[in-house]
């Protein structure tokens, strides 16, 4: 990975990448243009303060951008950001190495290098641990999210230019049991973002599926609208696309893993799956599907959910995954069978129907480890 200095000739790349991308962690999740435009107009990117820098992989890609800032002060800080299709997969730790590179070899030597992020963004955490920077401080309710109209914990992480050049890392002396054991799961955090089956592709949302994933609802309709509650009317393509951005946000925070299945022979949009209702004490998981109409009766749903169920107990450790639905939904019930899950129960009048009219029983499905 390389390290490619912006330039203002480039405003349109860089005002794409911050607004096509969600931020999931930032105070400022989907930053707009004109926000861009005014931080670029008033120095924010490019100034005696303030560098900024593509992050070029070694095929020439561009998978996220750097920006360094308080570059006249002896303690710079950061803002590290990886395009949504490049996460997972190791970028940030060797970003941050450049970035300390970059920092530590100025001619003005620089004492410290410093970064911070919301306790929970636990991704981001650890990539900051593997880049050899320190937990040092722990800001309780530090970290304000106007859209949620919420604060949330901060944490602060740094590296001393002894430390960086020397290749070591210094323990602070401090008590971090109680978060060690909050985050103890983290173990099961790093995992592929995408996997394959035989003939299928299945992986993370991205904003780019917001087109073929709205096309194929408004084409299943009829269908999903007998039993899944959010098909009761049809979205907007807006609304998918927004839809697809909390998805994603929620994948890297490892509430919800939504799955979009893709034709390997074609690249063809087919459905949606995932891991969602996720407790990561257990782990304990719960498989939710749906399918475009035209690939019915393919046996590709059946496939997936295989696929999915090998997927969370090889990578997420798995102690129990459940798949739950209507009694009457006679395929979705016939895909858990085939894929081996055991009938433990039917809970009777547990449920309202997908039109909130009548109330329905429902199947709990399960294979455990």
């Amino acid at each position: 990975m390389k390290l490619i200095e912006w330039t203002m000739e480039e405003q349109e790349q860089l005002i794409h990448f911050m607004t096509m991308n969600t931020w999931p962690y930032h105070v400022n999740s989907h930053p707009g243009r004109e926000l861009i435009e005014k931080a670029i107009d008033e120095g924010g990117y490019e100034s005696e303060e303030v560098k900024t820098f593509w992050l070029e992989s070694n095929e020439g890609e561009k998978v996220g951008m750097v920006k360094i800032y308080d570059l006249q002060d002896e303690i710079p800080l950061f803002d590290l950001r990886i395009a949504e299709n490049w996460r997972g997969l190791g970028h940030g730790t060797a970003a941050l190495r450049l970035i300390s590179d970059y920092v530590f070899r100025m001619p003005e030597k620089k004492i410290r290098l410093e970064g911070h992020t919301r306790q929970d963004n636990f991704p981001m955490r650890k990539t900051f641990e593997r880049a050899g920077f320190l937990k040092e401080a722990h800001l309780r309710q530090a970290w304000f999210v106007p859209k949620e109209y919420a604060y949330y914990d901060a944490v602060t992480y740094g590296i001393t230019r002894e430390d960086f050049l020397e290749g070591k890392t210094t323990p602070v002396s401090w008590d971090d049991e109680k978060v060690k054991e909050e985050v103890r799961f983290q173990k099961n955090w790093d995992f592929p973002n995408s996997f394959n089956s035989e003939r299928l592709i299945i992986r993370m949302p991205l904003m780019e599926d917001a087109e073929v994933v709205w096309d194929s609802i408004i084409q299943s309709a009829s269908s999903l609208k007998q039993y899944m509650h959010w098909a009761q009317t049809l979205p907007k393509s807006e609304e998918t696309r927004e839809n697809i951005r909390l998805a994603i946000a929620d994948f890297f925070a490892r509430k919800e893993l939504r799955l979009h299945i893709f034709l390997k022979e074609t690249g063809e949009f087919i459905g949606s799956s995932g891991l969602h209702k996720i407790d990561w004490d257990i782990p304990k998981f719960e498989i939710g599907y749906w399918l475009d109409v035209r690939h019915e009766g393919k046996g590709y749903m059946t496939e997936a959910v295989e696929r999915i169920t090998q997927f969370a107990f090889e990578e997420l450790h798995a102690a129990r995954i459940e798949i739950r639905c209507d009694t009457e939904n006679l395929r979705s019930r016939a895909v858990a069978e085939r894929a081996q899950y055991q009938l433990e129960g039917i809970f009777k009048n547990d449920s309202l129907s997908a039109n909130g009219k009548a109330l329905r029983d429902t199947c709990i499905y399960a294979k455990t480890q």
